[in-house]
């Protein structure tokens, strides 16, 4: 395995195909020219590219929830709910931990275990164990374009798997899902399986079959950085265009501060048509917003009050989705009924936000031109140290700390980027490690950082990092000392 940016040959990519295939018995029965055939006759509107093309130029945000559970009926009446009564624009399958380990025999036993118990007990939905032929029972039963959302370093069976199947997106990256999720998967690994799944796509697109791919934006979902996030989502959306993808959804998580909320979005977009310009690719982007993905309060109100922000900053942002929460998030895996609640709950929002002006304030202009100016720091040296080679220079970027994800278990991110709170709730840059970063970008932070610790009368430290991460659990954004 060498890595680099190139786009693989069909020669390379067959060769490899045929290992990944054999992983499972059910990657064996994949015909290439009939699943082609069958994702060409998926209606225009099960195809993700369409809906989300539609969205864009009406202006509209659509709403997609969370979702997967281990027997194949039950999945299918979960999502036939939450299509009907919850009224989704887009469907998910989440797929279960197993899987996303490419544990395939564990994964068969806990299905067994499940037909034994009458429900789930996977958190998710097993797709590679189903196969194809159970994949496209589930789209056969819905009207609605149907994503996998997991967050496996190797998808590639999985991927050939929902594709052949009919399925048009599916979420993940060799960085977001690798670093936020696993511990000792490399990079160089992670990145060229991930190569192989876009690739995949490539091929798809040239036979005229259009498939969207969408990196996964919050990455640890605790207090992420803009221009982090941002950063990251870019690359991978660079290195999913040199494979030959042509309709890419760049995700950014709610950090909670409204007007960073909508200019991080706007950044997001802006410098991410910059870099697929300059790099001569020619994509359908679209963006999606994942509401708050740290802690949610116990009590439901208020956890609705937390999904409510979360769409009005999906709706002034004007992202093309949003990933919707529910008012189940403290206590695990909801119920279909309340996965349905939040959906209507966001719905209702947007509904509200249609017709409103967006947010156009010099705050929200000042700020995105701020984290544009951070993200390009970043993107611009990991290309440095990649001497040009996008993914060589991701390796040695994160080897260098010039790529750093807060709070990631991968033993291959330097951890020292340490983010907190400022006085208004926006998230800042604590400590910076070895991220790279102008001179006044640094000293704007850090004043306002020290706005707050005049405020509270204390020193910054970790200690308010801990209490901002528990903060919005306990019904605040800041976590400021002895507030309720």
């Amino acid at each position: 395995m060498m890595l680099k940016n190139k786009k693989w040959s069909k020669e390379e990519f067959f060769r490899v195909r045929e290992d990944v295939l054999r992983q499972w018995e059910t990657g064996r029965e994949i015909d290439w020219d009939e699943a082609a055939a069958y994702l060409k006759n998926v209606p225009e509107g099960q195809n993700f590219c369409v809906k989300l093309a539609a969205a864009k130029t009406e202006g509209r945000t659509l709403v997609q929830p969370r979702a997967g559970v281990a027997l194949l009926e039950e999945h299918i009446e979960l999502l036939k709910y939450l299509q009907d009564e919850g009224g989704a624009d887009l469907l998910p399958s989440t797929i279960d931990s197993y899987t996303r380990q490419n544990r395939y025999h564990e994964c068969q036993v806990g299905i067994e275990e499940s037909i034994k118990a009458g429900h789930s007990m996977l958190n998710g939905f097993p797709a590679v164990n189903y196969g194809v032929k159970g994949c496209r029972k589930v789209l056969e039963a819905l009207h609605l374009p149907l994503q996998a959302r997991h967050g496996t370093p190797d998808a590639r069976l999985l991927t050939e798997i929902v594709f052949a199947s009919g399925w048009t997106s599916n979420e993940g990256g060799g960085i977001s899902y690798n670093i936020p999720y696993a511990k000792s998967v490399s990079l160089e690994k992670s990145i060229y399986d991930w190569q192989y799944c876009d690739r995949l796509v490539g091929h798809y697109e040239e036979m005229g079959i259009h498939i969207n791919r969408e990196p996964f934006g919050p990455l640890t979902g605790t207090l992420v950085v803009p221009c982090i996030s941002n950063a990251v989502a870019i690359i991978e959306g660079l290195l999913a265009a040199e494979q030959g993808v042509k309709n890419i959804t760049l995700g950014y998580g709610q950090c909670g501060n409204l007007v960073q909320d909508v200019a991080a979005m706007r950044a997001l977009e802006e410098l991410a048509g910059e870099y697929f310009a300059s790099g001569g690719y020619e994509i359908e982007l679209s963006t999606v917003f994942h509401q708050w993905m740290g802690g949610f309060p116990e009590d439901e109100a208020k956890a609705f009050a937390v999904i409510a922000w979360g769409t009005v900053a999906a709706g002034y942002a004007k992202a093309t989705k949003v990933i919707v929460k529910t008012p189940h998030e403290a206590y695990g895996i909801p119920t279909k009924e309340a996965n349905a609640q939040g959906l209507k709950d966001s719905k209702q929002i947007l509904n509200l936000l249609c017709d409103q002006q967006s947010l156009a304030t010099k705050e929200v202009e000042t700020e995105k031109e701020h984290i544009k100016n951070q993200t390009r720091c970043i993107i611009n040296k990991v290309l440095e140290l990649g001497e040009g080679d996008l993914a060589i220079g991701v390796v040695r970027a994160f080897a260098a700390g010039v790529l750093d994800i807060p709070f990631a278990p991968s033993q291959f991110n330097l951890g020292k980027v340490l983010p907190v709170r400022d006085n208004l709730g926006a998230v800042r840059i604590l400590e910076y490690g070895n991220l790279p970063g102008t001179k006044e970008a640094r000293e704007y932070e850090n004043s306002l950082l020290q706005e707050r610790a005049c405020y509270e009368k204390r020193p910054l430290s970790f200690d308010m990092v801990v209490d901002d991460i528990y903060a919005v659990s306990k019904g605040t954004l800041i976590g400021r000392p002895g507030r309720r």
